[in-house]
């Protein structure tokens, strides 16, 4: 076996131990909840623009789109537009490895490569952020409800021709919602690919720090994907290809990261 090869398996050990580990999974739940008292998650930039993610969330992203190299990137949920940045710079980064392993001048606006974002409401000074952001070129905005049938008309058509799907689910946060945002889009990811739905962890969050919102235990992300997957397992479903849609929780990538807003949240199309 090669260095390399012994490097991942120990990297492959080291993940499956925390994962067997109940203890040091409980302590980082308490130390979510701790963090969520101090809007830690507010915290943090991409490229200049506010993400409004735990970093460790940032890094799986990083990972994933270098691993599954998308040529569209779709997510329901602007806010600051980070998150936006976040994945148009990954994509950015796609583009000029592949120029300079293919020894050719890079052109940045050639590539096809783009992201899709969706929100209800795009505020003004945050479209304004995103628009003059160096990455804007390689992002389209649409305004409106993601599940609405006019504003997905328009996410399919910016979706034809691009042959490697992901999804970011980030908008309203009640099951409904989120469960009728599976049902339009997750059949569009690529097999290989990944739909994932942030911020699953408002299930295992005390009833009272969810007491403003539309969303509390019992209706939330994690509850939709839950109920998704009883859908496809009892009555299947079909990708935008054409092929069986068959989606599974990858907890490999939430044992690795430990700390996330996405528990039962990362779903693998295999």
């Amino acid at each position: 076996m090669s260095a390399n090869a012994d490097f991942a398996k120990y990297v492959q050990d080291n993940i499956r131990g925390i994962g067997e580990d109940p203890a040091f999974l409980g302590m980082t739940n308490i130390w979510l909840r701790e963090a969520i008292r101090h809007n830690y998650a507010q915290n943090f930039t991409w490229l200049g623009r506010p993400i409004i993610q735990v970093p460790q969330d940032q890094y799986a992203i990083q990972e994933l789109i270098w691993t599954v190299r998308p040529d569209l990137i779709i997510e329901t949920g602007i806010a600051h537009g980070g998150s936006l940045i976040l994945s148009a710079s990954m994509l950015a980064m796609l583009d000029y490895c592949d120029a300079v392993e293919a020894g050719q001048p890079l052109d940045p606006r050639a590539s096809k490569r783009k992201v899709v974002g969706v929100d209800i409401d795009i505020r003004p000074h945050n479209r304004e952020g995103i628009e003059q952001h160096p990455m804007a070129h390689k992002i389209v905005t649409i305004e409106g409800s993601s599940i609405a049938e006019d504003i997905f008309a328009k996410v399919k058509a910016e979706a034809e021709g691009h042959e490697t799907i992901m999804v970011f689910l980030d908008s309203n946060h009640t099951h409904d919602h989120v469960l009728a945002e599976l049902e339009l889009y997750a059949p569009l990811t690529s097999k290989g690919s990944y739909c994932v739905v942030w911020d699953t962890g408002v299930e295992d969050l005390p009833d009272a720090m969810c007491a403003d919102r539309p969303w509390g235990k019992g209706d939330n992300p994690k509850t939709a994907v839950w109920e998704y997957q009883k859908r496809l397992a009892a009555e299947g479903r079909t990708g935008a290809d054409g092929e069986p849609l068959k989606l599974e929780l990858d907890k490999t990538i939430e044992n690795k990261i430990v700390i996330t807003a996405s528990c039962d949240g990362f779903l693998r199309r295999v």
